[in-house]
């Protein structure tokens, strides 16, 4: 009986891997199409077989395993077949760092929310209803809800998992739908909270593979990823998808009792940086549960308590949130006025200097370049000496590598600075959204507050006092006007209220 395998390494491998030769011949088309690893091949041909007593035929490369001597050239010819595929695979290669560099999707399918425009099959187009669920899945981490929790919310509401809805909609997907449509996974959740594809980024180059042999890709570093803002259209605003990113840095977990600390990530001790750890227990009331700096819980003595209840901690920030909004919204021309006075309007000189500083850094960068060709130029000519041309080049390189890292160092000053203010537009939103806060809840907390420092309890005074400094998204701690500071813009108010009527 004569076993045929037809087809490329993907039939021979699950062939040759198994060892289950059900026959005493194996015969393929030509010594490629057994495969094109030279040292696998050779492997198979020279050992396995012989030891499996299997007779291998190649017919058109007239490679008979039974007639060794007109096998010479195999090895040869192996090696060939292994020049030819890595050939190959450096041109794919190439093409798609081309490809990648240019603006184009590497990637074979879009993911979860998107689907390929039928006009253009270089776009992607929103998929709404999937658009749905991911900007619900952001809104539950946002109210402070964990991976599993979002996982078991979405299983209960009966809401398709990505495999499911693309199987549902006659779309490819590189995964098959499990049994239940509706079991998401907790790695499903934390790759759609990651993904920067939902800000309208296109990101290149995030896996590579380190051999042409292997169908293993591994995650490349994110300073190596080439990023395209504005590829597509966008489902998360920028500020939720980075306010979800610093959630995701400061996890909260559930303690033994099953109640997890509001402000777990939040709380920070003013003395030593360290967080506050929640601490509860079953037999607790929940008015007993508190905080305590991690320094001080671990026993090494680095630190005091810092100790505060949650309930007074609580009480103290949705007061002060509260007092904030009333003022920023009564007086928010003022409030804008007064920050940009304090440190909007110096960054704003800051990164105008920077931007003049980097179009001279680039005319000096193009500068040396010409300078470069001149020396070695003369150089060529015999104008200039071996040493003296060694001297000026290797100056006039370390002063050009120097400024493209002055450069690369102030482009990315700018581009947080210009965050910082766009992330201040985006605290006024917030503070407009809300009319009153009766309540504290982790959404409110989320949108405006990322970090609350206790410091230690003063009892100088003969009583248990304890400062707490609340630092809000953008904007840092914020001073509230005392009632004579109210009573003075109110009237400054009404005077460009009059003012302004008058030239009317």
């Amino acid at each position: 009986m004569l076993q045929a395998v037809h087809g490329w390494s993907s039939a021979y491998e699950r062939l040759v891997k198994s060892q289950k030769f059900f026959s005493s011949y194996l015969t393929q088309e030509d010594m490629s199409r057994l495969g094109k690893d030279y040292l696998r091949v050779g492997m198979y041909t020279d050992i396995i077989f012989s030891e499996k007593n299997i007779h291998f035929i190649a017919i058109n490369d007239g490679v008979d395993s039974k007639n060794s001597t007109g096998n010479d050239f195999t090895p040869i010819r192996n090696l060939f077949n292994e020049f030819h595929a890595r050939d190959t695979a450096k041109k794919v290669r190439d093409a798609m760092t081309v490809r990648g560099n240019s603006g184009k999707y590497l990637c074979t399918s879009p993911p979860y929310g998107f689907l390929r425009d039928p006009c253009d099959k270089d776009k992607w187009i929103v998929d709404e209803e999937a658009a749905k669920v991911i900007q619900r899945i952001y809104d539950l981490c946002i109210d402070g809800k964990g991976v599993s929790q979002i996982a078991r919310i979405l299983w209960k509401d009966k809401v398709q998992t990505p495999s499911a809805h693309f199987h549902s909609i006659n779309v490819k997907s590189r995964h098959k739908p499990s049994a239940d449509p509706y079991c998401w996974k907790d790695c499903t959740i934390e790759g759609i909270l990651s993904r920067m594809e939902y800000l309208g980024c296109m990101v290149n180059f995030k896996h590579s593979k380190k051999s042409y042999k292997s169908k293993r890709s591994y995650p490349n570093d994110p300073d190596n990823w080439v990023i395209f803002e504005d590829a597509h259209p966008a489902i998360i605003e920028k500020a939720q998808w980075e306010r979800v990113q610093e959630l995701r840095q400061h996890k909260r977990r559930l303690t033994k009792s099953g109640r997890a600390g509001l402000f777990s990530g939040l709380v920070y001790c003013a003395d030593c940086g360290a967080k506050l750890h929640f601490a509860t227990c079953k037999s607790f009331d929940a008015t007993q549960d508190h905080y305590r700096c991690s320094n001080y819980k671990s026993g090494m003595g680095q630190c005091s308590a810092h100790f505060i209840r949650e309930v007074v901690l609580r009480d103290i920030i949705l007061e002060h949130i509260q007092r904030t909004l009333r003022y920023i919204q009564q007086f928010e021309a003022s409030f804008v006025r007064l920050k940009y006075e304090q440190s909007f309007e110096d960054r704003r000189r800051e990164l105008a200097e920077m931007k003049r500083e980097i179009v001279r850094a680039n005319r000096r960068i193009g500068e040396l370049d010409t300078l470069f060709k001149r020396v070695y130029e003369d150089h060529v000519a015999s104008k200039l000496s071996d040493e003296r041309f060694v001297s000026m080049s290797s100056d006039y390189e370390t002063e050009q590598r120097q400024l493209k890292a002055n450069v690369m160092q102030m482009e990315a000053d700018i581009a947080k600075g210009e965050a910082v203010t766009a992330d201040f537009q985006v605290f006024l939103a917030n503070i407009r959204k809300y009319t009153d806060i009766s309540e504290l809840t982790p959404t409110i907390l989320n949108e405006f507050i990322p970090r609350i420092e206790v410091h230690a309890p003063d009892k100088s005074s003969g009583k248990r006092t304890q400062q707490i400094d609340i630092y809000y998204n953008a904007v840092g701690v914020v001073n509230i006007p005392t009632a004579e500071e109210l009573e003075s813009l109110k009237a400054e108010r009404a005077a460009r209220k009059e003012q302004d009527h008058k030239s009317a």
